[in-house]
């Protein structure tokens, strides 16, 4: 979940070709310190898992309608989500995702603008702590014991199908809106879509390993079984692969014409 992206000077004052490659998501200012970006990385996760699991846990507190449930949960994700990506995104990007950030990775080493290998290092740590310290937050919050894993078994084959389709689609989103210099609807637009991911997809749409395993470490209506994190993780990982493939073919870049010669 990725949101800023420095505003580049016109091409004639810079230099840089027209069809120079764009900034990732997550591109932030060279000024901003890494400490911060860790710290923006590690504080947004922790909320965004204290929300998923807090609501979780108020919702099964006022009703015991399954689809209210659901509702109360999806909706609080959707705003807090929306929220986290408008505040923290100009600090560090707003990835909150070790999918994201890796996706970032590649995209750099692919001759793209990301993250380097010491800042993926430094983000991913962060944002498994994070998720870990919002579920435990979320929990005293509401009364639970602190650090009770999760009995909710999600192993079944159509949950890690689910789980690569959510985040194939967020990775495409969030590229995507990048490749078309449109990372400013980012905090509604990724928001809606994992909001819309809680209903379309039958695993609920994690789509994120930090979360994931945060999720582990609360056995109330948002958590997941131990046993079952790797596979959610590895489908996770594959829908990386799946949504960048589909970023390179569907928003594949144009070619310039060579001057002098006929346009296509």
């Amino acid at each position: 979940m990725s949101v800023t992206e420095p505003v580049a000077a016109p091409a004639a004052e810079t230099g840089i070709a027209a069809d120079a490659p764009q900034p990732a998501p997550g591109a932030t200012p060279p000024q901003t310190p890494l400490i911060a970006r860790a710290a923006a990385e590690l504080v947004g996760t922790a909320a965004l898992v204290a929300v998923v699991v807090g609501s979780g846990i108020q919702a099964t507190k006022l009703t015991q309608d399954v689809a209210l449930q659901l509702l109360a949960n999806s909706t609080a994700t959707v705003f807090g989500l929306g929220v986290l990506i408008a505040l923290l995104g100009p600090v560090s990007g707003a990835h909150f995702n070790p999918a994201v950030t890796l996706a970032e990775w590649w995209t750099a080493r692919r001759g793209g603008v990301g993250v380097t290998v010491r800042e993926l290092a430094v983000y991913v740590p962060s944002q498994i702590v994070g998720a870990i310290a919002g579920a435990i937050l979320a929990d005293a919050m509401f009364g639970e014991p602190l650090v009770k894993w999760s009995t909710h078994d999600r192993s079944a084959g159509n949950l890690l199908l689910s789980e690569v389709v959510a985040t194939a689609g967020l990775i495409m989103l969030i590229f995507g809106l990048a490749r078309t210099d449109r990372l400013r609807f980012a905090p509604v637009a990724v928001a809606s879509y994992i909001g819309a991911a809680y209903w379309f997809t039958s695993s609920t749409s994690f789509a994120n390993p930090a979360v994931t395993i945060g999720r582990a470490f609360t056995d109330t209506f948002a958590g997941i079984a131990p046993a079952s994190v790797p596979g959610f993780i590895g489908a996770q990982l594959a829908g990386v692969i799946v949504g960048l493939a589909l970023v390179a073919v569907i928003f594949m870049r144009g070619k310039t014409a060579t001057a002098g010669a006929p346009a296509a």
